[in-house]
């Protein structure tokens, strides 16, 4: 909901940044990339804290490669997170058709179909790639799906396009990721709910879980999802075509044997999913985000605190 209060001179560097991004969402999706890649750069050098994280969490994911590799998947990653600003402008200002004609694949549609057709919704399980953004905006333009959205607290401008994109592209189906009750509902109301739990996760719902041989704090909520509602979960990705030309989104069967019964297999099986599908494109995985931030009980800090 857009409010008065939007317009206050502190939310006008935010209003800015959405007419530049809407500006380039006109333009040819390769051009607009490669405008994206030069943002990327300069992402990477005004980054601070972001940038030592990123560099941090390569080191300890990668340590079979040597430092000049891992200096140039750092490179290579903030080139991403540069293109996915382009893509993020994408989905909040381009019309429906335009991003119907950017998804040129569904691979593994079938899976979707079949699971809806059991009438108990479906748990699209996904992970926090740079083109997160886009991948749900894609299939939500042939398929409804609704999102679960984190709030962005510390800009209320922001939260509130994110929702109005993101209501439109799924047809007002959105649920902050701490409404359980909601996400329950959409799963009655036999959807596909589009959920991304790889980020740390503090609390009484998580449990550590090796992710790239790092014990990492895991939420469990997709555990318990599917334990209530008998929902199927089905991997779900997005990949940008090597051409330029669009995208190409991936269903992946139903995991088998999900829930297991014990949640901290859960939680390593579901790992283990989101680290094999990083390792096919690791740049274009969320390398700034701190998820090796809660340590156990004993094991120091894995980053700096200033």
């Amino acid at each position: 909901m857009f409010k008065l209060e939007f317009f206050h001179p502190r939310f006008w560097p935010s209003w800015l940044l959405f007419g530049f991004l809407a500006l380039l969402a006109r333009l040819p999706l390769s051009l607009a990339t490669r405008i994206g890649a030069g943002i990327g750069w300069l992402i990477s050098k005004i980054a601070g804290k972001r940038y030592e994280a990123a560099r941090i969490n390569i080191e300890l994911c990668f340590p079979e490669l040597n430092r000049l590799e891992q200096d140039e998947l750092l490179r290579e990653h903030f080139r991403f997170l540069g293109v996915a600003a382009i893509e993020t402008g994408l989905c909040w200002f381009s019309p429906k058709d335009r991003l119907q004609k950017l998804l040129k694949e569904i691979e593994g549609e079938e899976y979707l179909i079949q699971a809806l057709e059991a009438g108990r919704g479906v748990i699209l399980l996904s992970c926090h790639f740079t083109h997160l953004e886009i991948g749900g905006s894609l299939l939500a333009s042939k398929h409804p799906v609704a999102a679960v959205y984190e709030p962005i607290k510390r800009n209320s401008l922001f939260e509130a396009v994110m929702l109005r994109s993101r209501n439109v592209n799924t047809n007002n189906r959105t649920v902050d990721r701490t409404n359980t009750r909601g996400m329950l509902r959409v799963l009655r109301d036999n959807l596909p709910l589009w959920y991304a739990p790889d980020q740390n996760y503090r609390g009484k719902f998580s449990v550590f879980a090796p992710f790239f041989g790092i014990q990492a704090s895991t939420n469990i909520a997709t555990s318990r999802l599917a334990k209530i509602s008998k929902a199927p979960v089905l991997p779900f990705f997005q990949e940008r075509l090597k051409d330029g030309s669009g995208y190409r989104v991936i269903i992946k069967p139903p995991l088998e044997g999900f829930p297991s019964g014990s949640q901290r297999d859960d939680a390593k099986h579901i790992n283990a999913i989101f680290e094999e599908e990083i390792r096919r494109r690791p740049a274009e995985y969320l390398w700034i985000h701190r998820r090796f931030k809660s340590r156990p009980e004993g094991e120091d800090p894995i980053y700096p605190k200033k």
